[in-house]
């Protein structure tokens, strides 16, 4: 029997009917011993997330509004799935506590993690598995960051040896006792943690998805099926937009060599995508696995002679963004040339102190803005070893009449990454499809 981790999004909880999808899924396997539950999603595409309503309601109480009409629509969420399923919990005293404490002054993070809580309640008393509170299993330190050494000895001693446990996703606790959230989507991360910290032998991460497609599509018509996917081509994938599962919910079963099976709750019999260890024969070695991006980019093109052989330039550039508290994201160079790829949002509010301070660190020639960028990426394992895949990218552009305004093509050997007019987005996505489909 294989140990399984699995964690359920918000889609999969939506309300009793989908609690039943999900219990039928938890018994079809024995292995499947540990359940991360994610707040209640969307019903329709009218319904609000009860994520969003619990954030709303915080708000409003800190500004001494009323919240409570938000609130009355979270509790008949949780009292809806309590009465239809009959369980035994008494869902309204935690639901008249979590109102409490929002009125309080509660923080927004303990606001938000409320809803996973109230889930985890309901789904461990229908399964009839214990409830384990992820604030006494999940360690963030005084600074927010994930406390991974403390997390993993805790679950250890406390829950490696136990069977058949509930902890809801999302959040955890800091030193002193208050509660800390990852970010959004962090459900994903906890069930990663969870995973390595009971040292199961697959993650399995249902959602409304039956896995990885190619590309999105929104923008390509029934992209082809990705099988297997390595970790790493799926953070070059997430990081550019493939959002089916949360980029940094990699990192704790990657370190365990531990898989991640991607499946579909309203499909249980569709096998999924499969995420393996880099080191794993991937079925897609050498070729392309997918293509994903985003729009919201602006380059900034700064030229200096001589700049190759200026001792420090690149430090006292990056220092400027460092002081603006901004982030990039790729830096293609030249002799004379360096262009900062940043993102729209980094640099909100911050244009004009940025040029500024470029000129006065670095003494540039010239400094030009691009707005309107779109960065695309190609990806796949071991990519650059495969013989004519560049031609084939920038052939597949040129013919459907893309301007390419960047090109970068990392040391890992796994992706390209090309800059368009935002305009030309999709057409671009939809030729490199076309192209290598």
């Amino acid at each position: 029997m294989k140990l399984k981790v699995v964690k359920f999004g918000g889609s999969s909880l939506a309300d009793a009917k989908q609690f039943i999808k999900v219990k039928s899924i938890v018994e079809a396997d024995e292995g499947r011993l540990f359940v991360v539950p994610s707040a209640p999603g969307k019903r329709t595409y009218k319904d609000e997330k009860v994520t969003d309503l619990l954030y709303r309601c915080q708000a409003k109480a800190s500004e001494g509004r009323l919240f409570e009409e938000e609130f009355d629509i979270i509790a008949q969420r949780y009292i809806d799935i309590a009465e239809e399923l009959r369980l035994g919990v008494d869902i309204r005293s935690h639901l008249k506590t979590v109102w409490q404490d929002i009125n309080d002054g509660a923080s927004a993070d303990y606001a938000a993690s409320r809803g996973e809580y109230l889930n985890g309640l309901l789904l461990a008393d229908y399964l009839n598995f214990a409830f384990m509170d992820a604030a006494g299993l999940i360690f963030f330190r005084e600074n927010g960051k994930f406390d991974a050494e403390k997390t993993q000895k805790t679950f250890q001693t406390e829950v490696a040896h136990k069977r058949r446990v509930v902890i809801p996703g999302f959040y955890g606790s800091l030193p002193g006792g208050g509660i800390k959230v990852f970010p959004r989507g962090g459900s994903d991360i906890t069930g990663s943690v969870v995973a390595r910290g009971v040292n199961a032998d697959v993650y399995e991460n249902w959602t409304d998805v039956s896995g990885f497609l190619m590309a999105d599509p929104r923008i390509v018509k029934n992209p082809r099926f990705i099988g297997t996917v390595t970790y790493s081509e799926l953070r070059e994938l997430a990081y550019m937009g493939a959002t089916v599962l949360h980029e940094d919910a990699i990192f704790p079963v990657r370190q365990a060599c531990i898989p991640i099976n991607v499946r579909n709750t309203n499909a249980p019999d569709e096998a999924g995508t499969f995420i393996v260890p880099d080191s794993s024969e991937s079925e897609h070695g050498g070729k392309l696995t997918g293509i994903a991006g985003r729009t919201g980019f602006t380059i900034i093109a700064i030229e200096k002679d001589n700049m190759h052989n200026e001792i420090g330039f690149g430090y006292r550039l990056l220092s400027v963004l460092n002081d603006l508290a901004i982030s990039f994201e790729h830096i293609p160079t030249g002799i004379d040339t360096m262009s900062l790829v940043l993102s729209d949002a980094q640099i909100e509010g911050k244009r004009k102190a940025l040029i500024d301070g470029i000129i006065k660190a670095c003494s540039v020639d010239s400094v030009e803005i691009y707005d309107n960028l779109a960065l695309i990426a190609v990806v796949g394992r071991d990519m650059v070893n495969a013989v004519g895949v560049s031609a084939k990218l920038f052939t597949a552009l040129a013919r459907a009449g893309v301007n390419v305004r960047m090109i970068d093509q990392g040391s890992s050997e796994m992706n390209i990454i090309v800059g368009v007019e935002s305009n030309e987005f999709e057409i671009a996505v939809r030729a490199i499809y076309e192209a290598f489909k």
